[in-house]
């Protein structure tokens, strides 16, 4: 199984359209997978999941028992101000260390509306997951001013739909 993470809390994100866009990848590809939308956490959960009140946030545990029991990640990330959404962090924060993430496997994607396509973004957050022991993939796609390309929820981009095609085939093998 593999666990998807739509790393915005913006309610009907683009984020949250691509992350459905390279779950139906995995799907082709005969790959399982699960989407973590972070759109859906409590409102609350930086004062009452986190920290002093970790495990007393029912509704945020379930999204840690996904994380536990995952082997496999997607980060579909925005970028927002030069690095990745700040919920993301206080997400990744909330989870049990070190075994939500330890010596486990991730494939990150970046999206702005800029020319780097969340370089910079996917750069910080490699750095958190390789202090936190995930194995990350090299191949980090960045889809640069990716909402031009979108036509009925799909990318219309060759060379975007290759990189996400072969990120996906890593990660399945990893």
């Amino acid at each position: 199984m593999i666990t998807l993470i739509s790393s915005t809390n913006r309610k009907n994100s683009l984020t949250l359209t691509i992350t459905k866009y390279y779950q139906n990848i995995l799907t082709q590809k005969g790959a399982e997978s699960v989407i973590v939308d972070l759109a859906e956490l409590p409102v609350d959960f930086l004062f009452t999941a986190l920290y002093g009140q970790t495990g007393k946030n029912e509704h945020f545990n379930k999204f840690g028992s996904i994380i536990e029991a995952s082997e496999k990640f997607v980060f579909v990330v925005p970028e927002y101000n030069s690095s990745f959404p700040g919920v993301l962090k206080a997400f990744i924060d909330g989870m049990k260390y070190p075994q939500s993430f330890r010596n486990k496997k991730a494939a990150l994607v970046g999206l702005s509306a800029g020319m780097m396509g969340g370089a910079l973004a996917l750069s910080h957050l490699t750095d958190i997951f390789n202090y936190l022991g995930m194995d990350v993939l090299a191949l980090k796609v960045k889809l640069a001013a990716v909402e031009k390309f979108m036509e009925d929820n799909k990318i219309n981009h060759k060379l975007y739909n290759e990189l996400l095609e072969l990120q996906a085939e890593q990660i399945i093998k990893g």
